[in-house]
């Protein structure tokens, strides 16, 4: 198994001085995917949850429905390749269109709904978001260590049930769905947060997987807040401690009454204005 850190020499400048200091980075490795005896891909990821990643990649992708499609998943010594067996073939998309964002992920999903249906998906008090951004920070064990990598998370609605860290953001969310799957976690309602940028393909993931609220530290692409608004999807972006914003479906949040609200026009207002 290979690790997710590596130990690293580098140089610090600082005010005109010049320091030596040793640390870790971040493990950036090829991982092959050989369904039923046939390479498929070859993901750029870390060295972390790599069965689980394989998993929910085919799930993620529509591919399989449930674990009970698998017959067996293995991860070879050498750590670089992941083996999974079906008691059903199956076919090997054609092509598989790159993604956005860091490590350019592999997809071969189209821009529609794949998930469960989420019309409802439960409420979430303002408070309770910036408690949960704050466990997403606590979780983040390999960007304490060596930084350089994403976080995604998921959770109820009160806590933060699993993780999973990975240096690109979309590999976070296949780890996630293959968690769920092997571990056999069940919720009554799902909430992704991730320290990642929101794209469309990060949106389709959290669909596949029936999530009604999507939260990042960082911003939505214009894309993905078409498919948000689409899927009924409840986006929220720049989510800190103390503020964020909601972009789609903001029924879901339970907000301070209207009249609490001020909005930047009132606050302009000359009474308002020392």
């Amino acid at each position: 198994m290979k690790s997710a850190n590596a130990p690293i020499v580098y140089y610090q400048y600082t005010s005109g001085q010049i320091e030596s200091i040793r640390s870790d980075v971040i493990v950036e490795t090829p991982v092959s995917l050989t369904v039923n005896g046939e390479h498929w891909l070859t993901f750029m990821c870390t060295p972390v949850h790599l069965e689980a990643m394989a998993v929910g990649f085919l799930f993620n992708e529509g591919l399989i429905e449930s674990i009970d499609e698998i017959a067996d998943v293995r991860l070879c010594a050498a750590g670089d390749n992941v083996d999974i067996w079906t008691y059903l073939p199956l076919v090997k998309p054609e092509q598989w269109r790159r993604t956005t964002g860091c490590t350019g992920g592999m997809t071969s999903v189209g821009f529609h709904h794949q998930g469960e249906h989420h019309s409802n998906g439960g409420t979430l008090p303002a408070h309770s978001i910036a408690e949960l951004v704050a466990q997403l920070f606590e979780s983040q064990e390999l960007y304490r260590t060596s930084g350089g990598v994403h976080t995604s998370a998921l959770s109820d609605g009160s806590r933060i049930v699993i993780s999973a860290e990975d240096i690109g953001r979309h590999n976070t969310l296949d780890k996630l769905a293959g968690r769920l799957l092997l571990e056999m976690i069940h919720l009554p309602r799902k909430i992704i947060l991730s320290t990642g940028r929101i794209s469309s393909e990060m949106l389709q993931k959290s669909d596949r997987m029936g999530v009604s609220i999507v939260i990042s530290r960082t911003s939505p692409s214009s894309l993905s807040i078409e498919l948000a608004e689409t899927l009924d999807i409840t986006l929220i972006g720049y989510a800190r401690r103390n503020r964020f914003n909601i972009y789609t479906h903001p029924q879901r949040v339970i907000l301070p009454s209207m009249s609490d609200i001020v909005s930047k026009d009132e606050l302009n207002t000359p009474e308002n204005v020392t």
